[in-house]
């Protein structure tokens, strides 16, 4: 799109950009193998999830695992339409199974949890320099406190197929997943709503068959209970609840078969299973409360990922005595549960008499919230008086303030670039969660998709997650934020077809920062990267005083800063450079000396001079010892790790340090010169400028 010999050089650019060996400040945040300074390749690294973890798609939700088949450490082709963060359907083309990796298991204040390796990015609410954002961040950089993204965006109904047997299937599940038992020999269920058990009764018939007994009984009470027991269990083993057979009450979950269903099918599956062991009470303050109880971790989770498909946010409580209860306390989600979901037989009733009892604009103040909007709204000072006062004094970041008065709210937000940021956080799309923790989940089998959509997110346990392999930094960030404010001047491009920047604003002189390395047509250019804070205040020094002259400009920019670091020999290269624009700076590797065992001595490097390969440099020496051109050496080795480089030559008992390192620098790449050639297009012609040009 960009160059008519093709866009293949786009992803080296990135790569280039995300290396701290070659970049001074790297300008991508590039999350996996971006190469290394031993002249490795890059290679994506896969931002995985564990097994269980579920993925919702238009053919139902399902465990990322069972997407396709694949073995460990490899990819299958994958035809699915998986639903992003906005609940609309993307396609996804490759399932990834990445081996073992360490995990980290994140869980939120109300109680949904994801688990992934370290690299796994998902979305999060930030507040930057005053400005809340929408940005992708690792599972190793979420903290407690911090606002994750779980998606309560719909998206599309998945459609039934058999509407009548969906609704059965979804009565009778829910039956058993909470009244219910099944083991090898025996299985059943119970309940005092007589009417409750004769529909799941009519169900188990049509589902399931085979014999089957039915007692009713008094409690103690005083009420009546009715009670399904069967006696052989082959038609309920040969039926689609064969795998509740042998699940104890604390180990529950919501069945695969209900996953995958139509949205009939799990919205009566709720129904059936509130009906079971829920209850609706409208508590202090005119508030409605519906609650679903269990001794199971895992349906509860279960529960809260499936009732964000209906919209629907519940937060766990857990008790000493096992017992953890499900809460859909404010109005919103009480209404969204009872038109989406609701309860299956008299409780229903009871919910819809205790919303009509709380008033339509209740003054109780709902928790869900849009973290860091009031004080962003409220911070922006250029609109009326009047306005801002009425901004003061309203509620600005519950949801349900947008759901009834949001057109009223951004009628007195004035400030179009603040409606621009505020616009995607208040439809009610997202909950922003806090984090509760962050912690080590052991060595996993962990999975990813590729997904082909602008922004490759999807849905993980209603978490927002996504599979990009890099980001800009904040530094690249800044950069460009006025990009799209016509800063600068956009052109077609080669073939007319796109239109694109002729050059990219800069709001700090990158090209000086990072330097430049290229050859073209009719010339050439070698910029060094230069400290960031001294070329700012070069800077600063030049607008208050146009005039300055190149000792001046001298006294802020002491000369390039590499970032593989090295030490400068000799200030002439750096003179020239700076005030011709041409000059050749000479680098040598940083070294120092250890004792070790037997008297003997090492020669430790920590820094090499910049675009030196570390490979090669080893190879390097070891060929000179070989060829005995450095006799001096009894060994080499690389100690390099995630803490730094550190190259250990040790010296046989004679040597003498110092001849030995001077050796190194006249034989090897431990010492190199880098030619410095300032050359930039000024009006689209080739210039030698000196620095303060």
């Amino acid at each position: 799109k960009y160059h008519p010999h093709g866009d293949s050089a786009v992803y080296d650019t990135l790569t280039r950009l995300a290396q701290d060996f070659s970049m001074r400040y790297p300008l991508v945040d590039g999350q996996g193998n971006f190469g290394s300074v031993d002249g490795d390749p890059p290679a994506a690294m896969r931002y995985c999830v564990t097994a269980d973890t579920l993925v919702r798609t238009t053919n139902g939700t399902r465990r990322i695992s069972e997407l396709s088949e694949v073995g460990p450490d490899s990819e299958a082709d994958l035809d699915a339409e998986v639903i992003n963060r906005d609940g609309d359907p993307v396609h996804a083309s490759k399932l990834f199974h990445s081996g073992d990796h360490p995990t980290l298991k994140l869980r939120t204040r109300q109680g949904h949890e994801l688990t992934g390796t370290h690299n796994h990015p998902v979305l999060c609410l930030r507040d930057v320099t005053g400005v809340p954002v929408l940005l992708w961040t690792l599972l190793e950089e979420v903290e407690p406190g911090d606002h994750v993204v779980l998606s309560r965006n719909g998206g599309p109904e998945q459609p039934s197929e058999d509407p009548e047997y969906d609704r059965k299937l979804g009565v009778l599940a829910g039956a058993f997943v909470s009244e219910g038992w099944a083991s090898e020999k025996r299985a059943g269920f119970n309940n005092v709503d007589l009417e409750y058990v004769g529909e799941a009764l009519a169900a188990y018939d049509d589902i399931v068959g085979g014999t089957r007994y039915v007692y009713e009984r008094d409690l103690k009470s005083g009420r009546r209970i009715r009670e399904l027991d069967v006696h052989d269990t082959s038609a309920l083993r040969e039926s689609p609840l064969a795998e509740l057979v042998g699940f104890k009450s604390a180990v529950r979950r919501v069945p695969e078969f209900v996953w995958q269903g139509s949205t009939l099918l799990k919205r009566y599956f709720l129904r059936s299973l509130f009906e079971g062991d829920g209850s609706v009470s409208l508590a202090p303050r005119r508030s409605v409360q519906i609650t679903y109880s269990t001794r199971s971790p895992e349906l509860a989770g279960d529960l809260q990922t499936l009732l964000l498909e209906f919209g629907v946010v519940a937060k766990q409580a857990r008790y000493e005595h096992g017992e953890i209860k499900l809460y859909i306390t404010n109005h919103r989600d009480a209404r969204l549960f009872a038109a989406g979901v609701g309860f299956l037989g008299a409780k229903q009733e009871k919910l819809l008499a205790a919303l009509a009892a709380v008033p339509e604009k209740s003054r109780a103040m709902s928790s869900d919230l849009v973290p860091y909007l009031a004080d962003y709204v409220r911070s922006d000072t250029t609109g009326s008086y009047a306005n801002r006062d009425w901004l003061m004094r309203h509620n600005l970041d519950r949801v349900e303030r947008w759901d009834g008065g949001g057109t009223e709210i951004l009628q007195r937000i004035e400030s179009e670039e603040v409606r621009s940021v505020i616009g995607p956080l208040v439809t009610g799309g997202y909950y922003y969660a806090e984090v509760e923790t962050v912690e080590d989940a052991g060595v996993r089998p962990v999975y990813s998709i590729r997904v082909d959509s602008e922004d490759h997110s999807f849905l993980t346990n209603g978490f927002v997650s996504h599979n990009t392999e890099a980001r800009l930094t904040r530094m690249a960030t800044e950069m460009l934020r006025d990009i799209g404010s016509d800063t600068v001047d956009f052109v077609p491009n080669f073939d007319e077809s796109q239109r694109q920047p002729e050059v990219l604003p800069a709001r700090f002189p990158n090209l000086l920062v990072n330097g430049s390395d290229g050859i073209a047509v009719g010339m050439a250019t070698k910029i060094p990267p230069h400290n960031l804070g001294e070329v700012i205040d070069a800077t600063v020094a030049l607008i208050d005083d146009p005039d300055l002259d190149d000792e001046e400009i001298a006294k802020h920019i002491k000369g390039p800063d590499f970032p593989t670091g090295g030490a400068i020999v000799g200030l002439r290269g750096i003179r020239d450079a700076l005030q011709t624009g041409r000059g050749s700076v000479r680098v040598q590797a940083k070294a120092h000396t250890e004792q070790i065992k037997g008297n003997r001595t090492q020669i430790v490097v920590t820094e090499i001079p910049y675009q030196v390969n570390k490979s090669y440099l080893l190879q390097k020496i070891a060929e000179l010892v070989k060829d005995r051109k450095l006799q001096d050496i009894s060994d080499l080795r690389d100690e390099s790790d995630r803490n730094g480089m550190r190259i250990v030559i040790e010296l046989k008992r004679e040597a003498i340090p110092k001849v030995v390192l001077n050796n190194l620098y006249k034989h090897t790449q431990m010492q190199q010169s880098f030619g410095v050639n300032l050359v930039a297009l000024v009006d689209g012609v080739p210039r030698t400028l000196s620095y303060k040009q």
